[in-house]
């Protein structure tokens, strides 16, 4: 499956859309394979390489409209795009500092909050958390602009991330 995902990313342009550390392909890529390497799940790597289909908070090119989620939903299934659109839409500003005391997730798409399971909510912290590493560790810009940030936020998310994930995080942001 995984061969016609990255076909897909492909076809939708991935390879050209410029990211931090390259193409935004390069990038997908790098965060499923890094949540891989900490133990992630199939629905939550098939999440992680389409992660920014819709879009992101921090990222706003798309690659397919929200309004096509039947589409993402027969490429990866259903446990898989739910993450993939609970992570694009979280309005980012309105949930990361509350998350661990909340539990919600604030959707840019709808304006409404969901209280997700644990286990949906610790695949959204570590995917989160995965991209910004990859973003920190390749982009001096935005490691200067958001270091401190992710720094303060991270940590604070122990109660909803993986412990692997976090040790990841504290490395790489020298916590």
């Amino acid at each position: 499956m995984t061969d016609t995902v990255l076909a897909w990313l492909r076809d939708r342009g991935a390879e050209s859309i410029p990211h931090a550390g390259g193409s935004l392909y390069d990038h997908l890529g790098r965060v499923a394979d890094r949540l891989a390497a900490h133990g992630a799940g199939p629905a939550l790597r098939l999440a992680a390489l389409t992660h920014a289909a819709y879009g992101t908070d921090g990222f706003p090119t798309s690659l397919l409209d929200v309004a096509r989620r039947a589409e993402l939903r027969a490429l990866i299934g259903d446990e898989a795009e739910e993450q993939v659109y609970r992570y694009g839409g979280c309005d980012r500003g309105r949930t990361w500092r509350a998350l661990p005391s909340s539990g919600l997730i604030w959707s840019r798409f709808t304006g409404h909050s969901e209280a997700p399971t644990p286990e949906a909510l610790r695949a959204f912290a570590d995917l989160s958390i995965v991209n910004e590493l990859d973003v920190y560790e390749r982009s001096p810009e935005i490691a200067e602009k958001a270091g401190d940030y992710f720094r303060s936020l991270f940590p604070t998310w122990s109660p909803v991330a993986s412990e692997s994930v976090l040790a990841d995080a504290r490395d790489v942001l020298k916590l």
